[in-house]
């Protein structure tokens, strides 16, 4: 179906887009965890497939191109979010404490020291360790040797480490 979308048939777009919205949007859930925060992350993650389906070339399969091109979505969603904040604009009602999981805060922490992270570091982590690629996949998809992927990938472990340990 994605092959068919890249070569341009609306008809296996508009499928291919229907049977990747739960995914794409549970992908988004584990980087933001305000619900409508993940929508919005789903829906433009969704135009990015639209637009870009052209450029997916089949070098990796299509679910790590999701995979990587969701990841992005969901990250800048995030970046906004701060923007907004720290400029004082208005923010979604926050979430209710006592339904919101320390795991929600913990990712919140990771999101903010990922973002301190240099991009190439923050990339690698994120599809290893948030989405669950493998080494391989993630070398495909960013274009470098998995020996990079490797190194960066525990160059960024030991800075969050850092950063997010107790020990401050």
């Amino acid at each position: 179906m994605a092959r068919e979308a890249a070569a341009g048939d609306p008809v296996a777009l508009n499928s291919l887009l229907s049977a990747i919205r739960p995914e794409t949007l549970r992908l988004c859930a584990r980087f933001l965890p305000n619900r409508e925060d993940a929508e919005e992350a789903c829906q433009d993650a969704l135009w990015a497939v639209t637009r870009g389906i052209g450029d997916f070339q089949g070098r990796s399969t299509f679910r790590t191109w999701l995979y990587g091109l969701t990841a992005n979505r969901a990250r800048s969603t995030y970046q906004a979010l701060r923007r907004r904040h720290e400029s004082g604009g208005p923010l979604p009602d926050p979430p209710d404490p006592r339904r919101t999981s320390v795991v929600a805060g913990t990712r919140l922490d990771l999101l903010e020291a990922l973002d301190e992270l240099p991009a190439e570091y923050a990339e690698a982590a994120t599809l290893r360790d948030v989405l669950g690629l493998g080494y391989g996949d993630i070398a495909t998809l960013l274009d470098v040797p998995v020996g990079t992927v490797k190194s960066r990938i525990h160059e960024a472990r030991r800075r969050l480490r850092l950063r997010l340990s107790d020990y401050r």
